[in-house]
């Protein structure tokens, strides 16, 4: 029996508002802040109608170590900024917990820990070039996230068509320095300092007959205000995905992840180098320990991509999480 049949299970689709923002494997590549776009609410068969609670842990590794403009890698300062990026190490570790209260309506808080080492080049005006560095491990900001959804369909196939509608809250810090009393660029720090709204909507249909499922979802994230002379982009996502049963207990994942991030504005942005738009696809498996327990894994790779002005990109990204429902 497959762990989707055994427990009826949906994390809900806030969690990939979490991370989508696949940006190149990334989110946000101007210096480098990134969670991936994995959307690991679809790694079981079915959605879930009865009350309850699940509990996700996730982690994402995204090393972003490829300057580029354009569709085009480029060398470390090979288009001349004030200062030129070099790398940055992204591992996210995000704890969501998803409570449905009936067939149509449920919840989900999402709070993601962003660990992050970032390194540039610094241009001074004699032309000296500093490095710096910044090291930190830190609380980001967290999703409020509601939906309310529809099951239906033929009972040989049966569908789930929902609505999400939350709130990302300003949570995360947006004032880190290095040991040099240096601030963190904006797109660096754990937080934006911003309210956002968060609108989607997803299909999921169930294919009992082969073992397999599939979805489609979309999502798009607005900032309702702007915080010391910044405003991050607009953001849109759609994920499309399968799984199929590869045995009792093992199923077989595939999506593709696609964003477009709209520039930054503000004072302290830099809307020259931000934004883009970004394809990916998102080779997995799951695995069901128990009735109530699930392991997951994801490598995503990027397909297109393409960033205003210079940013930094990642060749690839890793996700490795467990979910379980009580």
């Amino acid at each position: 029996m497959s762990w989707a049949s055994r427990t009826i299970c949906l994390r809900l689709p806030a969690l990939a508002a979490a991370c989508a923002c696949a940006f190149s494997s990334a989110a946000d590549a101007s210096c480098g802040s990134a969670f991936c776009t994995v959307n690991s609410d679809w790694t079981s068969e079915s959605a879930i109608t009865e009350p309850g609670s699940t509990l996700d842990l996730r982690y994402e590794y995204i090393n972003q170590d490829r300057p580029q403009t354009g569709k085009r890698r480029i060398g470390v300062g090979e288009i001349p900024r004030d200062h030129d990026e070099v790398s940055t190490a992204n591992r996210n570790l995000l704890l969501s917990y998803s409570y449905t209260f009936d067939s149509n309506w449920g919840m989900s808080v999402i709070a993601p820990f962003v660990s992050r080492n970032h390194f540039h080049i610094h241009n001074g005006e004699n032309g000296e070039k500093e490095r710096e560095r910044w090291s930190f491990d830190e609380l980001g900001d967290v999703r409020v996230v509601g939906r309310y959804q529809i099951p239906g369909g033929d009972p040989l196939a049966p569908t789930t068509t929902g609505f999400n509608f939350g709130l990302k809250l300003p949570t995360g810090k947006t004032d880190i320095a290095n040991s040099d009393g240096e601030l963190a660029e904006r797109t660096l720090q754990p937080g934006s300092g911003t309210t956002d709204t968060i609108l989607g909507a997803y299909f999921h249909q169930r294919l009992p007959q082969s073992d397999a499922a599939w979805f489609t979802q979309v999502q798009y994230q607005r900032a309702l205000n702007a915080h010391a002379a910044f405003k991050p982009g607009d953001k849109f996502g759609l994920d499309i995905g399968y799984r199929r049963g590869i045995t009792q207990d093992l199923g077989a994942l595939i999506q593709l992840n696609m964003s477009i991030k709209g520039r930054d504005s503000g004072a302290q942005a830099e809307p020259e180098d931000s934004g883009g738009r970004f394809v990916s696809i998102s080779p997995g498996l799951s695995y069901a320990v128990s009735q109530t327990l699930q392991v997951y894994a994801f490598v995503q790779l990027p397909v297109y991509q393409y960033v205003n002005g210079v940013q930094l990109t990642a060749s690839k990204a890793f996700v490795a999480g467990v979910s379980g429902r009580f």
